[in-house]
């Protein structure tokens, strides 16, 4: 375990396994209905019930996907000549930068629907 941690950075590598998780979660057990608690949930996502059920399939499809990438960028460590500092504001960007792809896919999508 202790060699893994030097090789990944640990930040990217347990949130890409949670997007994993979630994402699959979220597609076995979409909210059925328009909530305010769970789920893909923007303004556009919202208009509709189509917009919606839409919505919770293609994002967590999307969010599996953003899991992989981040559980990939992990290992990038080996490769960058980072300290602990840096490691942990490169996992930070990486991972804004994931959920904003997340969701302007999602998004950029539902304008087709």
């Amino acid at each position: 375990m202790e060699k893994l941690l030097e090789i990944t950075n640990p930040m990217l590598l347990g949130t890409g396994f949670i997007f994993i998780i979630m994402g699959l979660i979220m597609y076995k057990f979409p909210p059925k209905k328009i909530n305010s608690l769970y789920g893909y949930r923007t303004g556009s996502s919202m208009e509709s019930q189509k917009k919606w059920d839409f919505a919770q399939k293609y994002s967590a499809k999307i969010m599996t996907f953003v899991g992989i990438g981040l559980i990939a960028f992990s290992f990038t460590r080996t490769i960058l000549p980072f300290d602990e500092d840096q490691t942990a504001i490169f996992g930070v960007f990486v991972l804004l930068m994931s959920v904003i792809i997340l969701i302007v896919v999602v998004e950029k999508r539902l304008k087709k629907i």
